[in-house]
C-alpha cells in the first residue's frame, strides 16, 4: 500500500498578469475590423443606438480634422484640398469639405457602388464639425509645441472617430467607397488605389494654396496606426464577444 505525502506540497496561488502587459495587449494594433455590440448587418440596418454611435464617431472625426487645420503646420490630405478650394470660392472649409464629399460620392454611380446611411452622414457631420473646430480653436502661430500637440490630438481623435463609424457597418465614407469601387472594377490593389487618390487630393489642394507641412506628414504616417490601436481598444471593451 502506498501513502500520498501532502505535507510538503506548496499552496497554489492564482497567476496575476502584469498590468503593463495587459495595457500593451489592449493597445496592440488590430489587424482586422472587429464586430462590436453595435455593428449592423447592412448599410441601412438602423437603430437609435447605432445611429448615435455613428454620429458621435463622425463628430469626433470632424473635430479632430479641424484641430489639425487649426494647428497651421499642415492639414490632412483632403483638408488641404478643402482649404485650397475655400481660398478661391466664397465657401468655408467646412462647406468645401461637404462639396468635395458630395462630388466624390457622384463618382460612385458609374462604378456601381451604392451608399449607405453612414455614407451620407459622413459627408454632413464631418463637414459641420470641421467648421466648428476651425471656428472655436484659436489660431496658433510660432508655437510649434502647441501646434504639434494639436496635430497629435487631432490624429488620435480621427482614429477614434473612424473606429466608431466604421464598426457600425452603415457604409463607408465617400473616399473609402471610391477606393473599394475602383479596386473591384480594376483589380488594382487597395493600397495603391488609396495612395493615388490621396496624392491627387494633396497635389491639387497644395496647388490651390492649402496648407501642406509637418502636420500633413505626421497624419499620413500615423493615421493608420491610430485607427488600428483604437480598433483594439474599443474591441477590448465593447467587442461583440464581450
Amino acid at each position: 500500500m502506498y501513502t500520498l505525502q501532502v505535507s510538503n506540497l506548496e499552496p497554489t496561488h492564482p497567476v496575476h498578469k502584469s498590468p503593463g502587459k495587459s495595457i500593451l495587449r489592449i493597445l496592440y494594433p488590430q489587424r482586422t475590423i472587429p464586430q462590436m455590440r453595435w455593428s449592423g448587418s447592412g448599410r441601412w440596418d438602423l437603430s437609435l443606438s447605432r445611429v448615435a454611435i455613428l454620429v458621435f464617431g463622425l463628430a469626433i472625426f470632424g473635430f479632430g480634422d479641424g484641430l489639425i487645420i487649426a494647428s497651421h503646420i499642415g492639414n490632412a490630405p483632403w483638408s488641404v484640398l478643402a482649404q485650397g478650394l475655400s481660398l478661391h470660392t466664397p465657401f468655408s472649409i467646412g462647406e468645401c469639405t461637404f462639396i468635395i464629399g458630395f462630388a466624390v460620392l457622384l463618382l460612385w454611380w458609374p462604378l456601381r457602388e451604392r451608399p449607405g446611411f453612414g455614407t451620407l452622414a459622413n459627408i454632413c457631420v464631418i463637414s459641420i464639425f470641421i467648421q466648428i473646430a476651425v471656428d472655436i480653436c484659436p489660431e496658433i502661430h510660432n508655437n510649434i509645441a502647441l501646434s504639434l500637440l494639436m496635430v497629435f490630438g487631432g490624429i488620435a481623435m480621427v482614429g477614434l472617430g473612424s473606429t466608431l463609424y466604421i464598426t457600425t457597418g452603415l457604409g463607408p465614407g465617400p473616399r473609402d467607397g471610391l477606393m473599394t469601387a475602383i479596386h473591384h472594377r480594376t483589380g488594382v490593389r487597395v493600397a495603391r488605389v488609396r495612395l493615388a487618390i490621396e496624392i491627387c487630393a494633396l497635389v491639387v489642394g497644395a496647388l490651390l494654396g492649402g496648407t501642406l507641412g509637418v502636420g500633413t506628414a505626421l497624419f499620413a504616417f500615423l493615421i493608420g496606426y491610430s485607427i488600428a490601436i483604437w480598433l483594439g481598444v474599443v474591441s477590448h471593451f465593447a467587442g461583440a464577444n464581450r
